[in-house]
């Protein structure tokens, strides 16, 4: 048996074997991927067609796509840092007022609605375009490919990249056929073509190449869909109250993509029975919230049973396509007002914002109708409310603690007008004291009490009496539809494993000549060709080898030859 090396001469690369000078390797040294082969750009003929031809191939080549793909990423940049209008139109105010030169800029360039802009849409629909282009014609070449065999082995075997031979005395016959059978078992395709065993493995790595592309695409019409047909809400629930339905006019804020309707909404409603919420009481994460969450009920459809669940962080409800997710949570202290006479006019549980983690409060109570003072007049009063859950003496500015374990509310009273009747929105948690005027105590002062639950805060001249009954809670819910969501999950796990196949499996062929030698003696030629030089190549074609030449062993006349071992082309990587 004897050892063959390959060098400059004897093995070289696959594009240098397949040149026209050194002889051509025919199908053999054809392309190992569905990627489309790389020709020199020329400058397209004259007229529309020339032009739209060359524009065709530049835009699905895969250059330009991962090219788009990098756009698309960087124009999500300011997507994600600038305030956008459709998540939060009181932010690009804000925003606009502190940057009076920066913001019409940004509004020229569309930053402040990135992903309803037009560059943004123009180079999303590109990259679409271009990432369908790319993937059909490889598809259809890939199809091709698995319908026919393994190309025949070329006539110089030895001007592979991996190449061994020995000589045997078992027939040519005996020799293909063991071959044969041994690429089968190793999960090769093979077939005989002459006096050669031709073979391939590794097509699962233009799977993978073409899963990761086609599950790209996926991302994209599930994300463009999504963003159309997306609809997303909050409400505020407290403990007890009247509950949620879903309609449009229910919701406390509400954003749409541009194609959903206020049909699309699922039937259903939900109520907020009880909100749990323990704190860790010593240590250095004192105050941290061990659990979150709320008891609801809730049914589906105009006549659905009442059925109940527990809502926690990161564990929504799913009601069809719907998801309830809980966001926040706060205090809402019940106030009763009534006015000279005593009678009651003001009753309810009033929802304050927290101000920290241990979820200090602030908001405001307003009497808007039935009030009249000690004269009969009618006027509406705002309270100023704030409220600590565990009040400490000497902290009188924050709750040391988000539980109820002392709880205090401050309130401030005003009477007069709050201006809701003049058309301009307000917010329910401030006060516009324009036209309002303070109560004072004896000594001329503004008038501002703190209330333990039960107590009450008397108002000067007999205008009446605010009573502090004690403390509900509340939870605030996110409802989203989010179509597609399902489909973006898949493309995402799809693309993974796509691009793993594609990195980690190698195609390669091999080949397995036996033919009689001049003196009778059978010689058996193996060699492999990979789509890129790898040491993987020719490891695996020594194993092959080894294997092989253990069912056709070497020549008599050659008892010392050594077991076939196969070197690597120069510059392979070792």
């Amino acid at each position: 048996m004897s050892k063959t090396t390959t060098s400059d001469e004897t093995a070289a690369s696959p594009e240098e074997a397949a040149s026209p000078e050194e002889g051509d390797l025919g199908a053999a040294g054809s392309q190992l991927s569905t990627a489309p082969a790389e020709t020199l750009a020329s400058v397209p003929g004259l007229g529309v067609i020339g032009w739209a031809r060359w524009f065709w191939r530049q835009l699905t080549s895969m250059r330009v796509a991962l090219l788009l793909l990098l756009l698309v990423a960087l124009g999500a940049i300011p997507g994600s840092l600038i305030p956008q209008t459709g998540q939060d139109a009181t932010k690009v105010a804000d925003f606009e007022k502190a940057h009076p030169t920066l913001a019409p800029v940004y509004e020229k360039l569309g930053l402040f609605h990135v992903y309803s802009s037009v560059w943004f849409s123009a180079v999303y629909i590109l990259l679409f375009v271009s990432l369908i282009g790319c993937i059909v014609p490889r598809t259809w070449q890939f199809v091709g490919q698995l319908r026919s065999r393994p190309p025949g082995a070329p006539k110089r075997l030895t001007r592979l990249p991996a190449y061994t031979t020995w000589r045997t005395t078992a027939d040519p016959e005996q020799v293909r056929e063991a071959a044969l059978a041994l690429l089968k078992k190793r999960r090769f395709r093979a077939h005989l073509v002459g006096d050669a065993v031709s073979a391939e493995k590794g097509y699962l790595r233009e799977v993978g190449n073409l899963a990761f592309h086609i599950a790209l695409i996926v991302m994209l019409v599930s994300f463009a869909w999504g963003q159309l047909f997306k609809s997303e809400g909050n409400k505020l629930l407290v403990e007890g109250g009247s509950g949620f339905s879903n309609t449009l006019i229910a919701y406390d804020d509400f954003k749409s993509g541009n194609l959903f309707g206020v049909d699309d909404l699922n039937p259903f409603s939900f109520a907020l029975d009880k909100f749990d919420g323990t704190y860790e009481t010593t240590g250095p994460n004192k105050g941290t919230a061990r659990t979150f969450q709320a008891a609801v009920t809730y049914s589906v459809g105009a006549y659905g049973k009442d059925k109940q669940d527990l809502i926690k962080v990161n564990h929504p409800l799913e009601i069809d396509d719907s998801k309830i997710y809980l966001t926040a949570h706060g205090y809402a202290p019940v106030i009763t007002v009534r006015d000279g006479k005593g009678e009651v006019v003001f009753h309810d549980a009033v929802p304050l914002l927290p101000l920290d983690s241990n979820v200090t409060s602030s908001g405001v109570i307003k009497v808007l109708d039935g009030y009249r003072n000690a004269k009969g007049v009618t006027e509406q009063l705002g309270i100023s409310a704030f409220f600590l859950p565990t009040y400490t003496a000497g902290s009188e500015t924050a709750s040391t603690f988000p539980a109820l374990n002392n709880p205090v509310l401050n309130l401030a009273p005003y009477h007069g007008d709050l201006g809701v009747d003049s058309g301009i929105p307000q917010s329910v948690y401030q006060m516009d004291k324009t036209h309002m005027k303070e109560f004072k105590d004896s000594k001329g002062l503004q008038l501002r009490e703190n209330l333990k639950p039960g107590e009450t805060m008397t108002l000067p001249n007999g205008a009446g009496t605010v009573t502090y009954e004690g403390t509900k809670q509340w939870a605030n819910f996110q409802i989203t539809q989010q179509p597609g969501s399902g489909w973006a999950l898949t493309g995402a796990i799809a693309a993974i494993f796509g691009l793993a196949g594609s990195l980690f499996i190698q195609r390669r062929r091999v080949w397995v000549r036996a033919v009689k030698g001049a003196d009778g003696v059978t010689v058996v030629e193996m060699a492999g060709l990979g789509r890129s030089e790898s040491a993987k190549v020719p490891e695996e074609l020594g194993d092959l080898a080894g294997i092989l030449y253990d069912r056709a062993p070497g020549a008599p006349e050659h008892p010392d030859t050594p077991e076939p071992e196969v070197v690597p082309a120069e510059g392979a990587e070792q």
